[in-house]
């Protein structure tokens, strides 16, 4: 009796995390990672409805033993879903992962994202699309920064992605281009995403003169529902034919767009800005913070995937704000550049800063509305940078 029981005890410590941690460094410094996400998230409200999974998912997923998540499963020499692989060991993050490897989960944030968003700064101020566009410089110029790194170029598409400030577009993007890399792009896209209030405002104000930051804006025109009806249909027209691969993303923001927009769908519309869209976040961010296991995240790469998710960022901030100096110029004194650096995709944190910024110099400023302008349209410009790229580079 007393031998089964020893041979229990010894059983049991042998698959303790306590003890497995031990002997596995890696494991316990991604765990220690995820508790100052967790920190972050709870405490300094840094993006908390993704951070917030992403950390636990990686807390979970570095657990010794707990075998919830198999990387080997989706990246392996194939480089498709090891199906009899899942079907015998898979654990539950390995079938809700499917959901990001299928790019099912994507799409469905996007859908939430088009019921929520308010298209009509944009499309009274249509001028401010090219400021959305313009700041997508950084995504490029990231890309080609990536490869003198040393990234091969799909690696390289998906780093650069981060400058679009769009998470589900650089998970959608790297899901297909390089999936080894998707925990640490993730990361460091909603980081930067989460410090818009901190990296953008130096910028701004460094390519911008006091004078400049202090103009008033005229009101926009008001926009019809007829309007707002057409534009999701003519956007999803002519951006799909032109970039085909960018469909899945543009054509659920739409399709969202338009249930909220169309005025009979209110229901479908609430279903997909509140429970469809919350419960995808829960799946999405955990399953993505599952795939920052140790060995996949501590590395050199990943060091220089923060810098360049960084550097991206920053040009495509630069990108929209350089643009807005141009349109200060050519309008006589009457754009105010400010909203241009709201052309990165971080809906509406982005434009909440312009706001903030225009009011430090002029108190009596109101910039939000037009600043929204460039905001959305930096959806869409994220959205079209990653169909071009998943149109020219080899999928994983």
């Amino acid at each position: 009796m007393l031998e089964i029981f020893t041979q229990a005890v010894s059983t049991l410590a042998e698959k303790s995390g306590f003890v497995a941690i031990l002997s596995d460094w890696q494991a316990a410094v991604m765990i220690l990672v995820s508790f100052v996400l967790m920190y972050l998230a709870i405490v300094k409200g840094f993006e908390p409805l993704l951070l917030l999974p992403i950390a636990f998912g990686m807390f979970l997923t570095n657990i010794p033993n707990a075998a919830l998540y198999h990387s080997l499963i989706f990246i392996n020499e194939t480089g498709h879903i090891d199906w009899n692989m899942l079907a015998n060991q898979g654990g539950l993050l390995d079938y809700l992962y499917l959901g990001v490897k299928l790019g099912i989960y994507p799409p469905l944030i996007f859908l939430g994202v088009g019921c929520m968003t308010d298209f009509g700064p944009l499309i009274a101020n249509p001028k401010s699309f090219l400021m959305g566009a313009a700041a997508q410089l950084g995504i490029f110029i990231a890309f080609i920064g990536a490869l003198f790194l040393g990234f091969t170029p799909s690696e390289a598409g998906s780093i650069g992605i981060i400058g679009g400030a769009d998470g589900p577009t650089a998970i959608f993007t790297t899901t297909q281009l390089a999936p080894h890399l998707l925990g640490s792009i993730a990361i460091a896209a909603y980081s930067y995403m989460a410090l818009v209030p901190i990296i953008q405002p130096p910028l701004m104000k460094l390519f911008t003169t006091k004078k400049m930051r202090a103009v008033r804006m005229e009101q926009l025109r008001p926009v019809s529902k007829v309007e707002k009806v057409v534009f999701p249909v003519l956007v999803t027209l002519v951006v799909s034919f032109l970039v085909p691969d960018t469909t899945p993303l543009i054509g659920m923001l739409m399709l969202g767009n338009l249930f909220r927009e169309s005025g009979v769908t209110e229901r479908l519309s609430k279903t997909a800005q509140n429970e469809l869209m919350n419960i995808v976040t829960i799946f999405l961010g955990t399953t993505v913070g599952a795939t920052a296991n140790g060995q996949n995240f501590l590395t050199p790469e990943t060091l220089k995937i923060i810098c360049m998710g960084l550097f991206a960022f920053a040009f495509g901030t630069i990108g929209g704000v350089l643009l807005g100096d141009l349109m200060y110029v050519l309008s006589g004194g009457k754009i105010n550049p400010l909203i241009g650096s709201a052309g990165v995709s971080a809906v509406p944190m982005a434009a909440r800063v312009s706001q903030k910024v225009g009011q430090q110099e002029n108190p009596t400023n109101f910039l939000l509305m037009h600043a929204m302008g460039p905001n959305v349209s930096g959806v869409i410009g994220s959205a079209v940078a990653a169909g071009v790229l998943l149109a020219i580079l080899p999928h994983a």
